[in-house]
């Protein structure tokens, strides 16, 4: 929903700080955001939620230079955008599972484990079911050539109430609320079904 305003402050951050990485492959970023990414599940499973929290806002951080240096380098490419988006899936996954695993000895005895769990399946299906939503979409629009030129990233989609900002805060959530993941986990899954809506009725619209 917001991830276009975004952009702009996000381009101010990482095209300076780009600059200061133009001799590393943007490969390395991507990478490194990979291994950081799963060591935030790693470290949220063993309910370390600060080192945690910064680990995943490393990973962001790697996840925006990727791309910021290598337009700098000139060196975009459209496996690089599917590397980027491969390796966040993963952490988008790992992360929650991380959450949930670490979470269900302390709730089973006072009967939340179990609530807990299928707040996790709701949340990984929605996911699941949103990637479809807005994959395919996109690939149409592709063919369709109605995509923009001079984009900044590798695809583009209709707007939703759900994008990569909201991912963000509600990451961060997850990880300093672990009491409350039940609630987070079902409200931004709500989201996530409300977006994925908004796209099937733009899609209705304009194919």
């Amino acid at each position: 929903m917001f991830d276009e305003k975004m952009r702009l402050v996000k381009d101010q951050a990482f095209n300076p700080l780009a600059q200061l990485f133009q001799v590393v492959p943007p490969w390395f970023f991507t990478l490194a955001g990979l291994v950081v990414g799963v060591a935030t599940a790693v470290a949220v499973w063993q309910q370390q939620y600060l080192l945690g929290l910064v680990l995943w806002l490393l990973n962001r951080v790697f996840d925006g230079l990727d791309g910021a240096v290598a337009r700098q380098r000139g060196a975009s490419s459209d496996f690089g955008g599917y590397l980027d988006i491969v390796v966040d899936f993963v952490i988008y996954a790992a992360v929650p599972v991380g959450l949930a695993a670490g979470r269900v000895d302390t709730t089973a005895s006072s009967g939340m484990a179990q609530p807990l769990i299928l707040s996790l399946i709701f949340l990984l299906c929605s996911y699941y079911v949103n990637a479809a939503s807005w994959m395919y979409l996109a690939a149409i629009l592709e063919k369709r050539r109605a995509s923009q030129d001079g984009r900044l990233t590798s695809i583009i989609m209709p707007a939703g109430i759900v994008g990569g900002t909201e991912t963000i805060v509600f990451y961060c959530a997850f990880i300093i609320f672990p009491g409350y993941l039940v609630w987070l986990f079902s409200l931004m899954a709500a989201l996530i079904v409300v977006t994925i809506g908004q796209r099937l009725v733009w899609a209705a619209r304009h194919l």
